[in-house]
C-alpha cells in the first residue's frame, strides 16, 4: 500500500510541475504574441530629437522613430496611428521624445505640444506684426533684417508680407536666421496657394486680390459663413460700393480683434478705410487660413449686399438696407448685453 501511495504522489507532483511550466509557457506566449513588435513601458531609455517636416506621411515618421531607437517596430507604429484619430494632430518641428517606448507612449509625446522644440505658431488671422513680435522675442534665432530680402508667393508693390506666412507650427533649430524662418513661413503660405487653387485667379481677379479677400472673409466671418460673405464682397465689387468693413479700419488703427467701430473711426485717412474708399485694401489684413482660400472660388449665390454678425456664430445675409438696419439694432443689443465678451 505505501508503495502505491508514493507512487500516486510523486505522480501528482509531477502533474503539478508539469502544469505550471505550461502555464507559464502560456503566460509568455501571451506577452510576446500581445505587442510581438513593440518595447515594453519599462525599458524606456535616453531621450532624442525627432524632426517632422510639414505634411510628412505616417510611414515616414514611423520609419524615423525606428531608426532613433523610439519605436521597436515602424509598421506597428503605424498601426497605432491608423486606429487613433488624434494623430492627425501631429506638428511639424523637432521633437523631444523618449527611446525604447510602446507605440501608444510615442504618439503621446509627439502630441504634445511642450516637447516641440523652439515652437512659433502662426494662426489663422494673425498679422505680419505678430509674427515678427514672435520671431524677435525668441533668442534662439538669430536677428535682422530680413522683410526686403524674403521671397514671397506673390509679389506685390509695396513688399508686403501680409497674407504671406502661412498658419503652420514651426520649430526651427538653434542660430536659425529670421530670413530662413520666414522663408519657411513664405513657402508654407505658397503650399496653400497652390492647393486652394487661387494661383490661377478667379474671373477678373488676380491672386493677390483672391488673397485679400480671403484675408477678410477670415475676419468678418464664421468658416461656415465664408462662401456667403465672399459672395457679398464680389457682388459689392462689382456695383462699385463701398466694401465698408470693419476689419480693414481696425486694421488701419492697429486694433485687430476689436469688433465695434466709432463713427469717427470710418474716416480715418487711410488706404485700408473702405467705409472711404471702393475697391480692395491695398494688401492683406491677415494670414487666411486654406478654407478662406478656397472660399474665394467657390463663393455662394445670391444678391447679398450686406451682412453682420448679430452675436457669435450667428451671421445674417441679405440685400435689404432696411433689413440690414433691423439687425444692426440687434447686434448693439446684443453688445450691451455682453454677447461678444
Amino acid at each position: 500500500m505505501r508503495n502505491l501511495k508514493d507512487r500516486y504522489s510523486r505522480r501528482r507532483i509531477a502533474l503539478a510541475i508539469a502544469s505550471g511550466l505550461t502555464l507559464l509557457v502560456l503566460v509568455v506566449l501571451v506577452n510576446v504574441l500581445r505587442s510581438p513588435s513593440d518595447f515594453p513601458a519599462t525599458t524606456s531609455g535616453v531621450s532624442t530629437t525627432i524632426s517632422i517636416s510639414s505634411g510628412e506621411a505616417g510611414t515616414s515618421i514611423a520609419r524615423s522613430l525606428q531608426s532613433a531607437g523610439v519605436v521597436k517596430n515602424f509598421r506597428y507604429f503605424v498601426s497605432v496611428l491608423l486606429k487613433d484619430p488624434s494623430s492627425l494632430g501631429i506638428a511639424p518641428g523637432a521633437h523631444t521624445i523618449d527611446t525604447h517606448i510602446p507605440s501608444e507612449l510615442a504618439l503621446t509625446e509627439l502630441l504634445d505640444q511642450k516637447r516641440i522644440l523652439n515652437l512659433i505658431v502662426v494662426k489663422d488671422a494673425s498679422t505680419t506684426q505678430t509674427v515678427l513680435s514672435a520671431l524677435h522675442s525668441d533668442t534662439n534665432l538669430l536677428q535682422g533684417d530680413a522683410l526686403k530680402t524674403v521671397t514671397l508667393a506673390l509679389p506685390n508693390p509695396a513688399h508686403s508680407l501680409e497674407g504671406e506666412l502661412g498658419p503652420d507650427q514651426y520649430s526651427f533649430s538653434a542660430h536659425t536666421s529670421t530670413h530662413d524662418a520666414l522663408t519657411a513661413m513664405t513657402n508654407m503660405a505658397k503650399t496653400n496657394f497652390q492647393s486652394s487653387g487661387i494661383l490661377a485667379g478667379y474671373q477678373k481677379y488676380s491672386p493677390y486680390q483672391l488673397l485679400t479677400i480671403a484675408s477678410l472673409l477670415q475676419i468678418e466671418a464664421d468658416p461656415s459663413d465664408y462662401a456667403n460673405a465672399a459672395e457679398v464682397i464680389y457682388n459689392r465689387l462689382a456695383i462699385n460700393m463701398p466694401l465698408q468693413l470693419n476689419s480693414t479700419v481696425a486694421y488701419a488703427q492697429g486694433l485687430q480683434g476689436s469688433i465695434g467701430l466709432t463713427i469717427a473711426a470710418t474716416h480715418v485717412p487711410s488706404a485700408y478705410n473702405t467705409y472711404l474708399h471702393t475697391g480692395l485694401p491695398p494688401t492683406p489684413i491677415c494670414n487666411p487660413s486654406l478654407a478662406a482660400l478656397r472660399a474665394t472660388l467657390h463663393p455662394a449665390r445670391g444678391s447679398w449686399l450686406y451682412f453682420i454678425t448679430v452675436k457669435p456664430h450667428d451671421t445674417r445675409f441679405t440685400d435689404s438696407y432696411s433689413q440690414f438696419e433691423t439687425w444692426v439694432a440687434l447686434y448693439n443689443h446684443n453688445v450691451a448685453m455682453g454677447a461678444f465678451k
